[in-house]
């Protein structure tokens, strides 16, 4: 069943069930709304709505919580710009609303093999409503409005129509759905994890910060610690009145001492001998935490022991996700021994041990590059069978497949990989020629690359003229480097996002199974809202890593329920293919432990 809102006049929401009929069977005011969803969550209805990130923390601050989900601002980033859909986007007999926002594909402009069919897509997401079209009404609206919530109901019918219909005319309309499903999954689990908030505890935090920083200094002035590095790099460069927060002044000072650097990168500083390097990389270290993480942060997004960062599913080019504040995806390790569990509750913390290169092996079929980490340390594998000779090297090595690297280390042991794996480096290879060339690639389930910009494509055109210069033709080689090395990564990094959502979706099935009947302090009741206060929950997600807040009875259920997701978001994308998506697991009371 599903169930698509829209609006139907100021401040009141109209609910339709297109398998029935095309007009309203319900229509409520926005106070109403939640109580509604409330009672026909019970039919496992899927919502069809603009924009989860609009509509669904209302709800949750309700108690109400949703299983599954349309989100068609989503959708739209990823069918309107997919390599599988081109051919039933070119008759222009499908035209994208203008109410859509851009999406990271069209703002972001700076050869995937098919997955094997499994019955377990329906099992997981439900998908068969996807199938075929639905009868749309003409579109109503015109202008973009501010907020999607606005949309007309009939707006919203026809823009659910019309991705419906380019799903099935795609070439690959299982993986498709799939994808719009997992993302949808996504954009849920994105605003249940802003509305649960991470568990954080404000003592141990100002402990750390005092730790490292020293006393938390008057307003304009930087703290102790800092200073005491500051003045001690300004005395060994000889230069009493240079500023080390800005780079021109910095980059001035280091170069008059004799340090000749282009940057002032920890990396290349590391490369130089001189007795201020030490202090001045310590100096740059706290002044990032002091920036980035301390008093400020704390007092605007620690709020009642909960980080409540603002989480962008589908917010980049290839799928990973993004944040609009708190800086959930770069905290450093040494503020996480702040994230606590509440007391009678524990926090399983999952990653998926490298993640990226059993991905590659998995789309390119590689039997050879998957053995290599069948039930090990993928790395000590490739050393295992010989390719090269440290772990460090394989590392190396393996990034460098997948990032382009020619040079240095990196260019001297890719030839390793491509005689051990030619599959694998054949289907890197392919994206970074296609990406050269100024094509889109396209991941495992469908999502494709922007195509770049107005100024590469420009510079490619001025280097084929007859008056071309060398340096035009530089200009060229150089951009088409780039952007093959953007897209050799982005089949990798796109499918590896699409693992994820599998993974982060099955886990959430299963944790809403589990539950959990600790007793709640009255003192911390509702501090992960109505919905999340007595059950396991997400509290955290980072690229391949997870966290999830669970009652401690119920720890060792829910480290099983992680494993469980991630073996079966490998067979969801490769089918019977043996690549192994192991996982590091703990079961800490606080996250720095995870890592102990």
């Amino acid at each position: 069943m599903r169930i698509v809102v829209g609006a139907m006049g100021p401040g009141r929401v109209a609910l339709v069930d297109p398998s029935v009929s095309l007009e309203p069977f319900e229509t409520v005011t926005m106070q109403e709304f939640p109580a509604v969803v409330r009672a026909l969550e019970s039919r496992h209805p899927r919502w069809v709505w603009a924009d989860t990130r609009r509509w669904y923390p209302r709800l949750l601050a309700e108690g109400v919580r949703v299983d599954r989900c349309h989100d068609l601002v989503l959708a739209a980033a990823l069918i309107d710009h997919s390599t599988t859909t081109a051919s039933a986007r070119d008759g222009g007999a499908h035209p994208r609303p203008a109410w859509l926002p851009a999406g990271p594909a069209e703002a972001g402009q700076a050869g995937a093999v098919v997955p094997v069919a499994s019955a377990a897509h329906a099992a997981l997401f439900d998908l068969g409503d996807f199938d075929g079209e639905t009868q749309a009404p003409e579109a109503a609206v015109t202008d973009r409005p501010r907020d999607v919530r606005s949309v007309p109901i009939d707006a919203v019918l026809a823009e659910h129509a019309r991705q419906l219909a380019l799903v099935t005319a795609s070439e690959r309309p299982g993986a498709l759905r799939l994808l719009v499903a997992a993302e949808s999954a996504g954009a849920l689990i994105g605003a249940e994890l802003h509305a649960a908030g991470l568990p954080w505890h404000r003592g141990v935090h100002e402990r750390v910060l005092e730790g490292e920083l020293g006393p938390k200094p008057s307003p304009g002035r930087k703290p102790a610690r800092m200073e005491e590095f500051a003045a001690e790099v300004r005395a060994l460069l000889g230069a009493p009145a240079v500023n080390l927060d800005s780079q021109v002044d910095l980059l001035k000072a280091l170069r008059r001492a004799g340090i000749q650097v282009e940057s002032t990168s920890r990396w290349e500083l590391r490369e130089h001998e001189h007795p201020a390097i030490e202090p001045l990389v310590a100096y740059k270290k706290l002044a990032r935490l002091f920036s980035a993480n301390a008093w400020s942060w704390l007092d605007e997004w620690v709020v009642d022991g909960r980080f409540r960062p603002d989480y962008v599913p589908g917010g980049t080019a290839t799928g990973r996700w993004a944040t609009s504040g708190g800086g959930a995806l770069q905290l450093p390790k040494n503020v996480r021994s702040a994230v606590v569990a509440d007391p009678g509750w524990s926090l399983v913390v999952a990653d998926a041990a490298q993640l990226e290169p059993r991905v590659l092996a998995g789309l390119a079929r590689d039997e050879a590059m998957a053995e290599a980490g069948r039930g090990r340390d993928f790395y000590g594998g490739i050393v295992g069978a010989g390719v090269v000779e440290t772990r460090d090297q394989a590392k190396v090595a393996i990034l460098g497949a997948m990032y382009g690297a020619t040079t240095g280390e990196s260019g001297r042991l890719v030839p390793r990989l491509a005689r051990a794996y030619p599959s694998a480096m054949a289907l890197v290879d392919r994206a970074a020629a296609d990406g050269e060339r100024g094509a889109s690639v396209t991941t495992l389930l469908g999502r494709s690359s922007p195509p770049p910009g107005v100024e590469w494509r420009a510079a490619q055109s001025r280097a084929s003229q007859p008056e071309a210069t060398a340096a035009d033709e530089r200009r060229a080689r150089s951009g088409a480097r780039d952007w093959g090395r953007f897209t050799r990564n982005f089949v990798v990094q796109g499918t590896a996002a699409e693992w994820a959502l599998c993974w982060m979706a099955g886990l959430r099935s299963r944790l809403m199974a589990i539950a959990g009947d600790a007793a709640v302090p009255e003192q911390l009741a509702h501090r992960s809202g109505p919905v999340f206060e007595r059950i396991p929950h997400l509290v955290y997600y980072l690229h391949d890593e997870i966290i999830v807040h669970t009652p401690r009875e119920r720890a060792d259920e829910v480290a099983a329920a992680v494993a469980d997701a991630a073996n079966e978001a490998g067979r969801l994308l490769y089918g019977a293919f043996p690549v192994e998506f192991p996982l590091d697991l703990a079961i800490v009371e606080s996250y720095a432990l995870a890592d102990a």
